[in-house]
């Protein structure tokens, strides 16, 4: 009999292989336009818990009256209806996929949805935003840490960014570095990090992340 552990992890549909083997931004966004009409059911399904785990962190440091609130990364926007339950009035979202996002602004829940790319520059000025919330997006094969700049630029002083990371590529993809570098710049300090948690509840159990929330100085 073989040794499960030596066995690649099950995924739990096709297409969550094809995203994690995306091998460029085309790819990717290929993968997730094919995707996009199956998403919710197919990671929900799986126990896929982000969108609404990461809710705790932002309904503990931001009031919901504090001003608009970015999620960044939003997709299929899984997360604006529950934003919106716990009083956040104004929800504004980014995807660099237009088929997520046309899902995303059927929920109701978005005051502004713009297709944008984290690692690139971002359409909105500098301090626009009360917080940021980014979860299951800095993971294998998706954005660079070099976004997380540009997600503080666009985030005002005192206002709180919420984000997840996977934890096999916090050294190497070079998120310890740009966190680190952003905290000597004085431009955030840090509130609290979690332990690593599973990202599906059910399936992937080798999917882990770490949650780091930060504080914008000002």
């Amino acid at each position: 009999m073989s040794d499960p552990r030596s066995a690649p992890p099950a995924r739990a549909s096709d297409a969550l292989g094809q995203v994690y083997a995306a091998s460029g931004a085309d790819e990717l966004n290929a993968a997730y336009a094919g995707w996009a009409a199956g998403y919710d059911r197919d990671t929900l399904a799986s126990g896929y818990c982000l969108p609404f785990q990461a809710l705790a962190w932002v309904s503990r440091h931001v009031a919901p009256d504090a001003g608009p609130v970015l999620d960044a990364g939003c997709g299929t926007g899984l997360s604006g209806p529950y934003l919106q339950a716990l009083g956040y009035g104004w929800i504004e979202g980014l995807d660099f996929s237009q088929a997520m996002l046309d899902i995303a602004a059927g929920r109701g829940a978005y005051r502004e949805l713009k297709r944008a790319t984290l690692g690139e520059t971002l359409p909105w000025p500098d301090g626009h935003f009360a917080a940021f919330l980014c979860t299951g997006v800095f993971t294998e094969g998706h954005a660079p840490a070099s976004g997380l700049v540009e997600l503080a630029r666009i985030t005002r002083p005192g206002g709180i960014g919420v984000f997840t990371i996977r934890d096999t590529i916090f050294d190497s993809a070079g998120f310890a570095g740009v966190i680190d570098e952003l905290s000597a710049r004085g431009v955030w300090r840090k509130v609290e990090t979690s332990p690593p948690f599973r990202a599906f509840a059910l399936d992937e159990p080798d999917v882990l992340v770490t949650a780091h929330v930060f504080r914008m100085r000002g």
